[in-house]
Protein backbone atom coordinates (compact mmCIF):
# COMPACT_ATOMS: atom_id res chain seq x y z
CA UNK A 1 0.00 0.00 0.00
CA UNK A 2 2.53 2.52 1.07
CA UNK A 3 4.99 1.48 -1.97
CA UNK A 4 2.37 2.02 -4.31
CA UNK A 5 1.23 5.67 -2.96
CA UNK A 6 4.32 6.67 -2.85
CA UNK A 7 5.69 5.47 -6.35
CA UNK A 8 2.39 6.96 -8.15
CA UNK A 9 3.22 9.69 -6.66
CA UNK A 10 6.74 10.33 -7.80
CA UNK A 11 5.22 9.13 -11.32
CA UNK A 12 3.08 11.86 -11.49
CA UNK A 13 4.93 14.70 -10.27
CA UNK A 14 7.96 14.04 -11.93
CA UNK A 15 9.83 13.54 -8.93
CA UNK A 16 13.54 13.30 -9.73
CA UNK A 17 15.41 13.15 -6.07
CA UNK A 18 14.09 11.83 -2.98
CA UNK A 19 15.34 11.96 0.78
CA UNK A 20 13.38 9.66 3.64
CA UNK A 21 14.22 10.58 7.23
CA UNK A 22 14.12 7.42 9.00
CA UNK A 23 15.06 4.57 6.02
CA UNK A 24 15.24 1.94 8.83
CA UNK A 25 15.76 -1.37 7.09
CA UNK A 26 15.29 -0.58 3.37
CA UNK A 27 12.38 -3.38 3.31
CA UNK A 28 10.30 -0.36 2.43
CA UNK A 29 12.80 0.84 0.10
CA UNK A 30 12.94 -2.32 -1.63
CA UNK A 31 9.35 -1.44 -3.68
CA UNK A 32 10.24 1.80 -4.16
CA UNK A 33 11.19 3.34 -7.81
CA UNK A 34 13.30 6.51 -7.04
CA UNK A 35 15.38 8.06 -9.36
CA UNK A 36 17.73 9.53 -6.73
CA UNK A 37 17.72 8.22 -2.88
CA UNK A 38 19.42 9.71 0.15
CA UNK A 39 18.38 7.60 2.96
CA UNK A 40 19.09 9.27 6.55
CA UNK A 41 18.49 7.06 10.26
CA UNK A 42 19.80 7.68 13.32
CA UNK A 43 20.90 3.90 14.07
CA UNK A 44 24.18 3.19 12.29
CA UNK A 45 22.83 -0.43 12.33
CA UNK A 46 20.08 0.75 9.96
CA UNK A 47 22.51 2.60 7.52
CA UNK A 48 24.78 -0.80 7.32
CA UNK A 49 22.32 -2.61 6.52
CA UNK A 50 20.49 -0.59 3.97
CA UNK A 51 24.54 0.10 2.60
CA UNK A 52 24.57 -3.76 1.99
CA UNK A 53 21.39 -4.53 0.60
CA UNK A 54 21.35 -1.57 -1.93
CA UNK A 55 25.21 -1.91 -2.17
CA UNK A 56 25.33 -2.15 -6.32
CA UNK A 57 22.40 0.63 -6.99
CA UNK A 58 24.15 3.94 -7.16
CA UNK A 59 21.13 5.80 -7.22
CA UNK A 60 20.72 5.12 -3.31
CA UNK A 61 22.91 6.55 -0.39
CA UNK A 62 22.45 6.66 3.23
CA UNK A 63 23.80 8.13 5.89
CA UNK A 64 23.25 8.66 9.58
CA UNK A 65 21.04 11.57 10.83
CA UNK A 66 23.98 13.31 12.60
CA UNK A 67 25.95 13.47 9.33
CA UNK A 68 23.32 15.75 7.17
CA UNK A 69 24.95 18.15 5.51
CA UNK A 70 22.13 20.36 4.18
CA UNK A 71 20.93 17.97 1.27
CA UNK A 72 17.66 18.68 -0.53
CA UNK A 73 15.33 16.79 -2.55
CA UNK A 74 12.17 17.56 -4.34
CA UNK A 75 10.55 15.31 -2.06
CA UNK A 76 10.98 14.25 1.64
CA UNK A 77 9.52 11.47 3.25
CA UNK A 78 8.68 10.91 6.40
CA UNK A 79 6.98 7.08 6.86
CA UNK A 80 5.98 5.98 10.43
CA UNK A 81 8.43 8.43 12.33
CA UNK A 82 6.85 10.99 13.75
CA UNK A 83 4.99 9.22 16.47
CA UNK A 84 8.27 7.58 17.77
CA UNK A 85 9.83 11.06 18.66
CA UNK A 86 8.67 11.24 21.87
CA UNK A 87 10.88 14.21 22.87
CA UNK A 88 9.82 17.84 21.83
CA UNK A 89 12.42 19.21 20.98
CA UNK A 90 13.54 16.12 18.41
CA UNK A 91 9.99 16.42 17.09
CA UNK A 92 10.43 19.89 16.19
CA UNK A 93 14.06 19.67 15.09
CA UNK A 94 12.82 16.55 12.54
CA UNK A 95 9.57 18.22 11.46
CA UNK A 96 11.66 21.57 10.63
CA UNK A 97 14.58 19.43 8.60
CA UNK A 98 12.05 17.55 7.15
CA UNK A 99 10.21 20.39 5.30
CA UNK A 100 13.66 23.13 4.88
CA UNK A 101 15.09 20.25 3.29
CA UNK A 102 12.24 19.73 0.64
CA UNK A 103 12.17 21.44 -2.62
CA UNK A 104 8.95 21.27 -3.81
CA UNK A 105 7.08 18.04 -2.12
CA UNK A 106 6.68 16.69 1.53
CA UNK A 107 5.07 13.29 2.26
CA UNK A 108 4.21 12.22 6.15
CA UNK A 109 2.54 8.30 6.45
CA UNK A 110 2.09 8.87 10.54
CA UNK A 111 -1.16 9.15 12.93
CA UNK A 112 -2.41 12.49 13.05
CA UNK A 113 -3.74 13.22 16.79
CA UNK A 114 -2.20 13.99 20.67
CA UNK A 115 -2.03 11.12 22.46
CA UNK A 116 -0.14 10.44 25.93
CA UNK A 117 3.63 8.55 25.52
CA UNK A 118 2.79 4.66 25.25
CA UNK A 119 5.86 2.47 25.64
CA UNK A 120 7.78 4.40 23.12
CA UNK A 121 4.97 5.91 20.81
CA UNK A 122 3.86 9.64 21.06
CA UNK A 123 0.99 10.48 18.86
CA UNK A 124 0.63 13.93 17.95
CA UNK A 125 -1.03 16.32 15.52
CA UNK A 126 1.50 17.19 13.08
CA UNK A 127 -0.65 18.93 10.49
CA UNK A 128 -1.10 21.56 13.89
CA UNK A 129 2.33 22.19 13.74
CA UNK A 130 2.50 22.45 10.22
CA UNK A 131 -0.16 25.20 9.42
CA UNK A 132 1.44 27.13 12.65
CA UNK A 133 5.27 26.97 11.50
CA UNK A 134 5.41 26.11 7.86
CA UNK A 135 2.43 28.07 5.83
CA UNK A 136 4.03 28.09 2.73
CA UNK A 137 3.12 24.21 2.58
CA UNK A 138 -0.32 23.38 1.86
CA UNK A 139 -1.82 19.74 2.02
CA UNK A 140 -2.44 18.51 -1.36
CA UNK A 141 -3.56 15.18 -0.35
CA UNK A 142 -4.95 12.97 2.45
CA UNK A 143 -5.26 9.61 1.56
CA UNK A 144 -6.95 6.93 4.57
CA UNK A 145 -5.03 3.87 5.29
CA UNK A 146 -6.54 1.21 3.00
CA UNK A 147 -5.63 -1.05 5.86
CA UNK A 148 -6.53 0.79 9.01
CA UNK A 149 -6.42 -0.56 12.79
CA UNK A 150 -9.01 -1.19 14.22
CA UNK A 151 -7.91 -2.52 17.49
CA UNK A 152 -9.51 -5.85 17.43
CA UNK A 153 -6.65 -7.41 16.03
CA UNK A 154 -2.65 -6.80 15.57
CA UNK A 155 -2.86 -6.01 12.27
CA UNK A 156 -4.01 -2.69 10.94
CA UNK A 157 -2.09 1.05 11.62
CA UNK A 158 -3.57 4.39 12.38
CA UNK A 159 -1.11 6.09 9.91
CA UNK A 160 -2.62 7.67 7.06
CA UNK A 161 -0.68 10.00 3.93
CA UNK A 162 -0.42 13.54 4.23
CA UNK A 163 0.87 15.42 1.32
CA UNK A 164 2.19 18.74 1.05
CA UNK A 165 3.48 21.15 -1.63
CA UNK A 166 5.43 24.00 -1.30
CA UNK A 167 3.66 27.42 -2.36
CA UNK A 168 5.22 29.79 -4.58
Amino acid sequence: FKAEIINDFVRDNNVTTVIEYGCGDGSQLRLATYPGYIGFDVSPKAIKLCQKIFQDDATKSFELMAEYKGETAQLTLSLDVIYHLIEDDIYFSYMKRLFSSSEQFVIIYSSDFDADQKNHERRRQFTTWVRANEPQWKLINHIPNRFPYTGSSETGSLADFYMYEKSV
